[in-house]
């Protein structure tokens, strides 16, 4: 498709299945394949430069690129009308190129149309664009000195454990700063037990936030209308599953579950989830203590552990912390809620 980059897809279409038909006379199929074109901003350069698709630097990023891809999804409705046209044209006066080339027509009208027969925007691809403009224009651009440190290295004194739930963003909730927090977000922002063959991924954040960035808060936040909470109090953990990856994950809050269904039998189910998502944040404050190294940090009170709660229908957060001791038989021992504020 590269030879019609600077033609309409109209003619694109027809001259890439007169080659296709030229070229391959013996064989029983056309190959034919229209996915994606380019398009030069000036025809001058279109007879010596030869079309690339691959740039060095960041497309969004650069000013005013000489090649724009032209994807499937810019194809309006009337231009696609219009190529459909020419090629049913192309096949009436070409009688030679047979139901081969009618069958790979509607073949590509398949695949230019969306489920409901529209034909595909670029609504999601324009948004990320806007987005990271924005983000250009408003907030890269105008911190040059934060950006400049940021580009030497990082050092968050937060390391953040947060649901990955769409509307609880943390650093759009506590309005942290580029370099503020190092954030793990996974479903019910939980928190597993110390295990270097399972959940691998969580033991190598903390290290890697604890050892190598030595942050000096671990905050686990939990949240109001948790899905992952919801499924935890939900699953009958019976021995059947109906998800691959979920219910074996939400388990790690299972002692969370045990409590509140212990603790407040007769109350209304809506009710022990409210509960659930406060007491799993307090199992993963538990959890962490199974790390080496936060326990070394809690001892040398370099680190220190706080859970915390959002309420966004309420628009309300909590925060409580975990303090850390030796006994006199030199066990871990915590006590919850030696913190606790609450802002409305």
């Amino acid at each position: 498709m590269a030879h019609c980059s600077i033609s309409t897809i109209k003619s694109c279409f027809a001259s890439q299945l007169l080659t296709s038909t030229t070229t391959t006379s013996t064989q029983s199929k056309v190959a034919f394949r229209p996915v994606a074109t380019a398009k030069l901003n000036s025809s001058s350069s279109a007879a010596s430069t030869p079309i690339s698709l691959i740039r060095n630097e960041p497309v969004f990023a650069a000013p005013a690129p000489i090649i724009h891809p032209l994807l499937k999804e810019d194809m309006g409705k009337d231009s696609y009308e219009e190529a459909i046209a020419a090629l049913g044209k192309l096949l009436s006066e070409n009688g030679e190129l047979g139901p081969v080339a009618a069958a790979r027509i509607d073949e590509i009208t398949a695949e230019l149309k969306t489920v409901d027969g529209s034909v595909s925007s670029s609504e999601s691809i324009e948004r990320l664009k806007t987005g990271f403009i924005h983000f250009k224009k408003e907030k890269y651009e105008q911190n040059p000195a934060l950006y400049g440190e940021l580009a030497k290295g990082q050092s968050p004194k937060f390391m953040v454990f947060a649901c990955s739930d769409s509307r609880v963003c943390p650093s759009h909730v506590l309005d942290f700063q580029p370099g503020e927090a190092f954030v793990v977000r996974n479903i019910a922002n939980m928190v597993p037990a110390y295990d270097k063959t399972k959940y691998s991924g969580v033991g190598a954040a903390i290290e890697y936030g604890v050892l190598h960035l030595k942050v000096q808060e671990i905050v686990v936040i939990g949240h109001s209308a948790c899905g992952g909470i919801k499924g935890l109090m939900s699953f009958p953990f019976d021995g059947t599953t109906s998800t691959d990856f979920i219910e074996d994950w939400v388990k790690i809050c299972l002692p969370a579950k045990a409590k509140i269904n212990a603790q407040h039998a007769e109350t209304p189910f809506g009710d022990k989830c409210v509960l659930c998502e406060k007491e799993a944040v307090n199992v993963s404050l538990g959890n962490l203590l199974s790390y080496p190294f936060v326990r070394e940090g809690l001892v040398n009170k370099t680190l220190a552990l706080k859970g915390g709660y959002y309420d966004f229908i309420k628009g309300s957060f909590e925060l409580w912390g975990l303090e850390f001791g030796l006994s006199p038989s030199l066990s871990v021992k915590d006590v919850a809620t030696i913190l606790h504020w609450k802002l409305l």
